[in-house]
């Protein structure tokens, strides 16, 4: 097998696909990372807000292998936003995961409108995390271009990576556009969509997995509908990050190196688009979210 890697705007590489571990319970978690770098995998995404920093840390050490062939992401979860919140929360992170560099860490989602203020504090405590090289690349995650606007205003450091919830039946283009336009890697969180979604919004969306035109390309190819998706990220220069912990699934969606869509196919799956989200408004983010303690391990 094969690896893809991406170059971010601060000349750091990024291998395009990783695993994710939302919503992986704490004992499943530290299996799927285990199994994902046996598989080939090299790029981790977890979360604060997960609660599974540690359990990657452990599969990781249980992978036997080395630290330094593994690109480690992570979030910081809105509860710790503002300068020295943040500069803390990179400091719990490293400990759970058990290690001294992160190579991207990003804020997790924007801040409420009104308390956007704190997201700008935050993300300066980013750039402070990348002077001093505790961190090798920054950026955000959920930003709209509304927020990318006044983030590259009002800060240094242009983001690295802006995640967002991206698959063929929701594409978000103007936020690709904006991303592209500043020099930011689109990374897709849910890139083969209809398979984890937010809780309470399952029921609206189908399954990208028996969507026809999707297994029709992916007969044509001897290779499944997820398959399909992710070779359609990488080939339109996006990251993506699928999450499963079942490891024959985690082994066959790292095996999709070895074809390539055609443009018509490519543009048969652009038109699944229907513009419908699978997980909340990034500017309707609920008051609980800021009465999440992250704990300190």
């Amino acid at each position: 097998m094969s690896s893809l890697d991406l170059t971010l705007n601060n000349g750091v590489t990024m291998p395009a696909l990783g695993l994710g571990v939302f919503q992986s319970s704490p004992e499943d978690t530290v299996t799927a990372v285990e199994a994902a770098l046996r598989a080939g995998y090299r790029h981790i995404d977890t979360a604060a807000a997960y609660g599974n920093e540690a359990q990657v840390g452990e599969g990781l050490r249980r992978s036997g292998v080395p630290r330094e062939e593994v690109f480690l992401e992570t979030k910081v979860w809105v509860s710790d936003y503002g300068y020295e919140q943040t500069l803390h929360a990179f400091e719990k992170a490293a400990a759970k995961l058990g290690v001294e560099q992160i190579d991207l860490l990003i804020l997790h989602q924007p801040g409420k409108p009104e308390r956007f203020e704190e997201t700008l504090d935050a993300y300066r405590a980013l750039e402070k995390l990348l002077e001093d090289g505790t961190v090798r690349a920054i950026g955000v995650s959920n930003f709209m271009p509304h927020h990318l606007e006044r983030l590259l205003a009002e800060t240094a450091v242009v983001p690295a990576v802006n995640q967002i919830e991206l698959h063929p039946f929701f594409q978000q283009r103007d936020v690709q556009g904006a991303d592209a336009t500043a020099g930011i890697i689109t990374q897709a969180w849910s890139p083969i969509g209809g398979i984890t979604f937010y809780p309470g919004f399952e029921n609206e969306h189908r399954s990208a997995l028996e969507d026809p035109t999707l297994v029709e390309v992916g007969e044509a190819h001897g290779k499944s509908p997820a398959q399909v998706m992710l070779r359609w990220h990488l080939q339109q220069g996006r990251s993506a990050i699928p999450k499963s912990v079942t490891p024959s699934r985690i082994g066959a969606n790292y095996d999709m190196f070895g074809f390539e869509l055609s443009e018509e196919e490519l543009a048969r799956i652009d038109a699944l688009e229907t513009g419908v989200r699978g997980g909340p408004v990034p500017d309707e983010a609920p008051d609980a979210c800021y009465g999440v303690e992250i704990p300190e391990a």
